[in-house]
């Protein structure tokens, strides 16, 4: 290799050594300069991922405490009823109370649902030969979302005998702790 060298002109030897740099310049950028580019892209890229992923996962946590928060204030509320609640028996006073109890066509318990260690109680009613403000009323005492009791369908119409009255079907909800023969 040395005799190959010397036998070079000057011109020669620093094309080649010129060469040499080139191909070892190239070689750097190719094997190290480019790698750690890309490693820093990905690094980047990983990094603004992760902080959406944070971002997303402190909304869900905020969302998480809320639910939480209130499905407390629900287990306090069904707690708080008297024993042996029942939405039947309730609706039955709401409507004797409301004045329509004459009026109630049928009172049917629809299936329950369970979730977790609560039953979402459905009770569908129907009801015949009602003005609009005995309906209201009877609405407005049925209804008591502090106690979870809330109306989930209504369906009101003329009755065709008597169009002064109005026939109406009404699902009321509520939730309940699970029944010892349900569980």
């Amino acid at each position: 290799m040395r005799q190959f060298w010397d036998q070079l002109t000057n011109n020669q030897k620093l094309t080649v050594t010129a060469g040499l740099v080139f191909v070892g310049a190239a070689l750097f950028v190719q094997f190290a300069v480019v790698p750690y580019l890309d490693a820093r892209q990905n690094v980047r890229r990983a990094i603004i991922a992760s902080e959406k992923v944070l971002r997303d996962l402190a909304v869900l946590g905020a969302e998480y405490g809320v639910l939480r928060q209130r499905s407390e204030e629900i287990r306090q509320l069904i707690e708080r009823r008297p024993p042996g609640f029942a939405l039947l028996s309730y609706l039955e006073k709401r409507a004797s109370d409301a004045g329509v109890k004459g009026s109630i066509r049928s009172m049917n318990l629809l299936p329950t649902v369970s979730s977790g260690a609560y039953e979402e109680t459905t009770v569908e009613m129907k009801l015949d030969k009602l003005t609009m403000k005995q309906l209201t009323d009877f609405l407005y005492q049925v209804e008591l979302p502090e106690e979870m009791i809330r109306v989930r369908r209504i369906s009101v119409v003329k009755m065709k005998e008597s169009p002064e009255y109005l026939s109406a079907s009404v699902q009321v909800f509520t939730y309940q702790a699970l029944s010892p023969r349900s569980r």
